[in-house]
């Protein structure tokens, strides 16, 4: 069975937005991010699984521990700018991937709330890469 994941981010996205329901998805984990596509220019918005550490919004980019980073990721690097959709509001903020120390803690309570993401882990390790986790700052 293969899976239309635009078709189901679209449905994520329109669901989110209606503010009801989002069918078989936790709503309160859920933010919607846009970048800005880094050769389009064009927005792109995502439905994110999110974690609140604190104060702090963070978004995982495991792409289920492909090889490679997720488009969106590759986005923010390019431009760090972005809105985010989150408890009935939207807003603008700065995408900050974490390093070092932070990153290793933040990592490890992550895997702690989420056992899924050491499968997402050890797959993308495979392929030398390191899943990035990123605060999403709101700018004032």
């Amino acid at each position: 069975m293969t899976v239309d994941v635009q078709a189901t981010n679209r449905r994520v996205i329109e669901q989110f937005r209606a503010g009801g329901e989002v069918d078989g998805m936790h709503r309160e984990r859920l933010v919607l991010l846009t970048t800005t596509g880094r050769r389009t220019g064009e927005p792109r918005t995502v439905p994110m699984m999110a974690h609140r550490d604190g104060d702090r919004l963070l978004v995982v980019a495991s792409n289920v521990g492909a090889p490679r980073h997720p488009d969106w990721y590759l986005n923010l690097v390019d431009d760090p700018r972005v809105t985010v959709e989150a408890d009935g509001r939207t807003f603008t903020a700065e995408a900050l991937p974490l390093l070092g120390a932070d990153y290793v803690r933040t990592w490890t309570e992550l895997e702690k709330h989420y056992p899924f993401l050491a499968d997402h882990r050890a797959k993308a390790k495979q392929a030398n890469r390191v899943i990035p986790v990123v605060e999403l700052s709101e700018e004032d």
